[in-house]
Formats: C-alpha cells, sequence, structure tokens
C-alpha cells in the first residue's frame, strides 16, 4: 500500500516537493496517514489542528494527540480553538458550515503569516461518494455531481482517488495510531446517514461501486470542460465590462438555445443561488435586483447589471459633513468652497449660491425615494426620482451621484447636473459663494 500512495503523490503531485505545505490535521486515520506518508516522502509540512469545541474532553484529546504527533515527527504544529457554537448563532449557520469557516479562514491567516503555498486536506473517494449524493439529492447541477475537486486553488487533496479502506490498510501496515472522533458514528448528521446507511448498501450492490464512481467523475468533468469551452466562446458576444461594471445583454441571452443554463454558467462565479428569479429578472421592470452578500445583479432597461457591493445592497446611505469654515473637501469628491464678488463662467461642474440663504452644516449624501428638489430654470417642484428618469441616467450612473444639501436637508444641487432655484444668487445678493467641483 505504501508503494502505491507513494506512486500516485510522486506521479500526480510531483509539483508539491519543492513547496511548503499545511496539513489540515483533525487527529483521524485520513490526516494522519497523510502526514506520515508526506513525512516519509521528506515532503515539506506543517500541521494546522482546530479545536471546535464541540465534543468537550474528547476535543481537548484529539488537540494533545496532534501535538504529541507532530512533536514526535519533528514537525511544526499549529492549533487553534474555537467557540464554534457561539459564532455559529451570531452568523446564523449551521455547525457545521460555522466549522468550516472558522477553519478555513483560519488556514488562509497561516498561509499569508508563514508563507505556505498549499493546503493539503485527506478527503478520499468515500468523502467524494458522500457529497455526490448529498448535492444529488440537493437537486444540484453539474458542478455539484463533479464532485471534489483534487486540487482548488491553494487547496490539494492527493487522496481523492483511494478508499477509507485502502487508507485504513495503509494505517494498519505501517502501525500508525490515530483518533476515532465517536462523532462520526453517529446519524444525527447527513454525511454520517449516507456514510453508515446507504453507500455500505450500494457497495454491497456493486463490489466496483467506487472504481466505477471515478469513472463517472471523469465523465462528467470532460462535460463540464464542453460547457466552459461554450461559455468562453459567447462571453464576449452577451458581456461587456466597463470598469467595476459587467453589463449582460438581455436580447442576445435570450436568442440563445437555453438562456436560463447559460445565464447559470455566466453568474455563477457569484453566488448567485435562485436562478429561477435570476431569470425573471430578464422580464421584470428596471430597477429591480437580486444581492448575494458581495454582489448585486440589477435589471437595467436592455442589461442586467452586476456590481461588486456588500450585504448591505447597491444604495448605500453615507453623509458627509461640511462646515461653513471648509474651504475645501476631496472625501468623497473634491469640492472647492469660495466667496467671490461676482459670477464668472458658469457650467455643470460650478454653481453660485447666495450664502445668506444656506444654513450650516451643509451635508453631501446619495439620493434616497421621496427626494424633491426645485430645478434651475424650471417651474414648481421635482422628485429626483422622475429628473434622473427624464435625463435618461443609468440605474448604475445614479449610484455614483451626490447631492449637497442645506443644514435643513434641502438639495443645494444634485453635483454635476442641476442646481436648486432656491438658493440662487439675486440682484439683492451681498454674499456670493462660489461652489466648483
Amino acid at each position: 500500500m505504501l508503494q502505491k500512495l507513494a506512486k500516485h503523490i510522486d506521479q500526480q503531485f510531483s509539483f508539491l516537493k519543492e513547496k511548503k505545505m499545511l496539513i489540515a490535521i483533525s487527529g483521524g486515520v485520513d490526516s494522519v496517514v497523510l502526514t506520515h506518508l508526506l513525512y516519509q516522502l521528506q515532503f515539506n509540512i506543517s500541521l494546522a489542528h482546530c479545536n471546535f469545541k464541540l465534543r468537550e474532553e474528547e476535543s481537548d484529546k484529539d488537540e494533545k494527540f496532534v501535538k504529541e504527533l507532530g512533536k514526535s515527527l519533528n514537525i511544526q504544529t499549529f492549533t487553534a480553538q474555537f467557540n464554534t457554537n457561539e459564532y455559529a448563532i451570531k452568523n446564523k449557520l449551521s455547525t457545521q458550515l460555522a466549522a468550516r469557516e472558522l477553519r478555513y479562514d483560519w488556514f488562509d491567516q497561516l498561509c499569508k503569516q508563514h508563507s505556505f503555498d498549499y493546503i493539503l486536506t485527506a478527503h478520499h473517494a468515500d468523502d467524494n461518494l458522500e457529497t455526490f449524493i448529498i448535492n444529488l439529492s440537493r437537486g444540484s447541477g453539474l458542478d455539484g455531481l463533479t464532485g471534489i475537486p483534487s486540487i482548488n486553488k491553494n487547496i490539494v487533496r492527493p487522496f481523492l482517488i483511494f478508499s477509507r479502506e485502502e487508507v485504513l490498510s495503509f494505517a494498519k501496515e505501517n502501525n500508525i495510531n490515530w483518533r476515532e472522533d465517536q462523532s462520526n458514528a453517529e446519524t444525527k448528521y447527513l454525511r454520517n446517514k449516507i456514510r453508515h446507511q446507504i453507500t455500505p448498501l450500494l457497495k454491497e450492490l456493486n463490489p466496483s461501486l467506487l472504481t466505477n464512481f471515478n469513472k463517472t467523475i471523469n465523465h462528467l468533468k470532460e462535460s463540464q470542460q464542453i460547457i466552459n469551452d461554450k461559455i468562453e466562446e459567447i462571453t464576449d458576444e452577451i458581456l461587456l465590462k466597463e470598469d467595476n461594471l459587467l453589463k449582460i445583454n438581455i436580447e442576445k441571452v435570450l436568442k440563445l438555445s437555453n438562456p436560463k443554463a447559460y445565464l447559470y454558467q455566466l453568474l455563477k462565479p457569484y453566488k448567485f443561488r435562485e436562478w429561477d428569479d435570476i431569470f425573471n429578472l430578464i422580464h421584470a421592470q428596471s430597477g429591480k435586483r437580486i444581492l448575494t452578500k458581495f454582489y448585486t445583479l440589477l435589471k437595467d432597461r436592455d442589461f442586467l447589471l452586476l456590481l461588486h457591493t456588500n450585504e448591505k445592497g447597491l444604495f448605500e446611505n453615507e453623509l458627509f459633513i461640511i462646515n461653513k469654515e471648509n474651504k475645501r473637501i476631496t472625501d468623497p469628491i473634491d469640492l472647492v468652497f469660495e466667496d467671490v464678488k461676482k459670477q464668472t463662467t458658469i457650467d455643470h461642474k460650478t454653481i453660485y449660491v447666495d450664502s445668506e440663504l444656506l444654513s450650516y452644516p451643509l451635508s453631501l449624501r446619495r439620493w434616497t425615494a421621496g427626494d424633491y428638489f426645485y430645478p434651475k430654470g424650471m417651474l414648481g417642484r421635482k422628485k429626483v426620482s422622475k429628473y434622473f428618469k427624464d435625463e435618461k441616467i443609468s440605474i448604475v450612473n445614479k449610484t455614483k451621484i451626490w447631492l449637497l444639501c442645506s443644514g435643513k436637508n434641502e438639495i443645494i444641487w444634485i453635483i454635476g447636473k442641476r442646481q436648486d432655484r432656491r438658493f440662487l444668487p439675486t440682484e439683492k445678493t451681498t454674499k456670493l459663494l462660489k461652489i466648483s467641483i
């Protein structure tokens, strides 16, 4: 078994030989075997163990075991303890998702602090099969059925083609000790139910299950590659990038053989989930949007617009105060305030106001629903939203516009667009203020 595993590492993962690696080790047989194997092959490895404090004394014993293993092999070992339940409640996550998030955030920190090139995990073929069944039961697309990737950015899984039995055989043949996680025997978690109740039955029906499963995974990955090639082919026709904005041409999407499937492939890197809602966004009125934690997908006339944002959404309630003594500000935009004696050139970057009509402090903010102003050159008042519509200002450009307001929150200037006539100088004006971008 040693020769089989070592040969696989040498053939498929030879690029790791000169790299600095961090092994995610739980104390279970899989990660302990990976540690011993790479140690025997003289790879440059360190160990990282997470104590999630979920199994009382057993969690502490796992941590102690890993420390002793690192000491016996003279391998640098990192350990961290987490209050996983508290983190899960605070972030509204399941215990398993909370543990995963804590684990990989910490691994990333270690990689940055100690210049590790790769993180190695000991996932094997049985883990891969369990993941496949879980995703199948949840109605996953092709991505979820292609299994756990052996290499995903800086995460490497060298054992994916080997079964749990093969890893266990290696441990027994080499007299390797490990810790048994008693919670793995419980069936309250979906993965454990599959492990103990479903896969044994499937293996009984077909002893070659894992071998055939690996073949199926390879076939699915080949199909996925064909899809990726097609998406790359049409991307330039459908997508337009403008600064940090991605524009999807709706008309061209609708001409494709299966618009919903293509949208899924185009947008899957951005962690959207509600694909029916995304497809319906194509036919929705302008302004409708769908949010993820870091992205907003917005309908704007003939395009779907993808913007990088945050969980607060596209429109944020930012407010910047300007005091009377301020003669210039540079954040969030560059504005100059000058006391002058007469008006000179007036353009979209400059306005003149009667200083005595202003109340301080002034403020800079984004527009909100219900805002109105009295446009210079027009009678009556107008909603800012109606002004934007009449001027054909796109939804994205609306989010970039600032309002300069008086201390009473009256709009003085839609900056760069239109001045409010209430603050215009008259023949009686004695104090004239020039405001310019």
